[in-house]
């Protein structure tokens, strides 16, 4: 069994029910800085049934202060390191919420907003909340210091360029996020379309390596170890559910199996959700992953495949007239997604690369790995949930 950091108070966050995702009620954050005195990246853990991966803030330095892009939960940990950067280089000026639909970035907003009472927030067009539309400070947001990008200006425009992405409609409410070039770093932060993954556990792993570890694992019944190997095989088990929600290489056994492995010595705890393990991966299930990766076995620029295969599928052209349009931008030299690795090293080659790519393969694939995801979007379709013309 490995050991584990004890939680701390100052990692408490209370309104984690509002949107119930790992590792609940305490998020530690882990801050390593991306770009020397330009760019800082705040970093928690998300997830559901310990299938965690990184979520990040990114917090840029600007002449008036500091800007705050894609706010997280702000536990006391988080805050007093925000207060550290605060002292270093300014007031906490400006909160953006850089997409309409991302749930776990629109939540922590009005908690953060409250958090920096002097700073201004502004969020991206075409916001909406289900199953009732509801105004933004019904939401939390604050009414006298909210704005709306674009339609109110933008936030530093001499500093930043801001770069919109959509809208598409979803049926229910609209996909858009707004991309943020910062001219001083070339540093270009997205939020959930592009992503970068990386072939190792990320470093917030280092605290808590459970979920690595369960996931490691080939049965319910065995014991959790820690070795670098385990921790591997947890990693890229969890990046596999995490994009495809269910991967073509694990199966879910029947109940007797599952029972059956449960309630083991050393695991008859909730920590451990009591030895029950509902998957059972098929040989070569690595090879799935590493299709994520680059031809070296690298993290490589991508479409995150969950919005590909259940955002995308019938509009590649928003996408990939985005991708070109942020291609011709100046000075760009990083992206800074809000998923998986950062800063990723970024040119106009790659990004070119990238849309190239889309039009040159099976867009919306239904098979092997996509197979789940197609399910989902047919299924969405038929029941008239999601439109098979979507606007935008």
């Amino acid at each position: 069994m490995t050991s584990v950091e004890q939680p701390r108070p100052s990692q408490s966050w209370p309104w984690w029910p509002l949107l119930p995702l790992y590792p609940y009620g305490r998020r530690r954050t882990l801050v390593r800085t991306l770009i020397p005195g330009q760019v800082w990246s705040f970093e928690q853990l998300q997830g559901i049934f310990y299938v965690a991966v990184p979520i990040r803030m990114t917090v840029l330095r600007l002449r008036e202060g500091l800007l705050l892009y894609a706010p997280l939960p702000p536990t006391e940990e988080l805050l007093g390191e925000l207060r550290t950067l605060e002292r270093l280089h300014g007031a906490v000026r400006t909160i953006v919420l850089p997409t309409s639909s991302g749930l776990e970035h629109k939540l922590p907003v009005p908690a953060m907003a409250r958090a920096f009472p002097e700073a201004e927030v502004w969020v991206s067009p075409q916001q909406w909340s289900f199953p009732l539309q509801l105004p933004l400070p019904w939401l939390g947001f604050p009414r006298s210091r909210t704005r709306v990008l674009f339609a109110d200006g933008v936030p530093h425009g001499d500093q930043l360029s801001w770069h919109p992405l959509g809208p598409l409609d979803l049926g229910t409410g609209t996909f858009m996020e707004v991309a943020c070039l910062h001219q001083l770093s070339g540093a270009l932060l997205v939020t959930d379309a592009l992503v970068a993954i990386p072939p190792a556990p990320p470093q917030l792993f280092e605290a808590d390596p459970t979920p690595l570890l369960f996931h490691g694992r080939d049965r319910g019944d065995q014991p959790l170890i820690d070795t670098p190997e385990q921790r591997r095989r947890g990693w890229w088990r969890m990046v596999l559910f995490a994009s495809y929600l269910r991967p073509g290489s694990v199966q879910v056994p029947g109940l007797r199996e599952v029972l059956s492995q449960a309630w083991q010595p050393g695991l008859r705890q909730s920590r451990y959700y009591f030895g029950l393990y509902p998957f059972r991966w098929s040989q070569g299930w690595e090879a799935e992953f590493k299709a994520l990766l680059g031809s070296r076995g690298e993290a490589r620029l991508q479409v995150a495949p969950v919005l590909e295969r259940l955002v995308f599928p019938r509009r590649p052209d928003a996408l990939l007239s985005w991708l070109e349009s942020l291609a011709e931008l100046e000075p760009l030299r990083w992206l800074v997604p809000a998923h998986y690795d950062a800063p990723v090293a970024c040119s106009k080659a790659d990004l070119l690369s990238l849309a190239a790519g889309i039009r040159q393969r099976v867009w919306a694939s239904s098979d092997g790995s996509w197979a789940y995801l197609a399910s989902i979007d047919e299924t969405l379709l038929s029941w008239g949930v999601v439109p098979r013309e979507p606007g935008g």
